[in-house]
């Protein structure tokens, strides 16, 4: 995989969304659990309010995903950013050193999500010129 400039990732207990993109080009891919936890939303997001974190094997196939990338934006709608985040600064800190943030976004179009990235990314160049 070649190194690329700037990934977004969305990610719930169903599929990763891994978008990226430089200045003049879009790719993506979508990545999905092979065996995806079934979830009923109540108070704690999990059946029986007991909270059921994203299986590793997930976690680390979308680590896998955007590790050539310089900055990476991790997005989401519940918790699987955050396992996500935690999995990756537990297992893989060379890359939780490219982890610019961490959004809640509940369920953009694609089209969004990028101009979401596009607006965050423009927004750290312009505070890393005045450093």
């Amino acid at each position: 995989m070649t190194k690329h400039d700037h990934a977004i990732v969305w990610i719930d207990h169903l599929e990763a969304k891994v978008f990226y993109f430089d200045k003049m080009n879009v790719d993506h891919i979508t990545l999905q659990p092979h065996n995806p936890n079934r979830r009923i939303h109540c108070s704690a997001g999990s059946i029986g309010g007991v909270y059921t974190p994203l299986n590793q094997d997930f976690l680390e196939r979308v680590e896998e995903a955007i590790n050539k990338s310089e900055e990476i934006l991790i997005t989401g709608p519940a918790s699987g950013k955050s396992d996500l985040a935690a999995h990756i600064k537990r297992h893989h800190p060379e890359i939780a050193r490219c982890v610019v943030g961490i959004e809640t976004i509940d369920h953009p179009s694609d089209g969004a999500l990028i101009a979401v990235a596009r607006i965050c990314f423009k927004a750290g160049e312009r505070l890393q010129r005045q450093i």
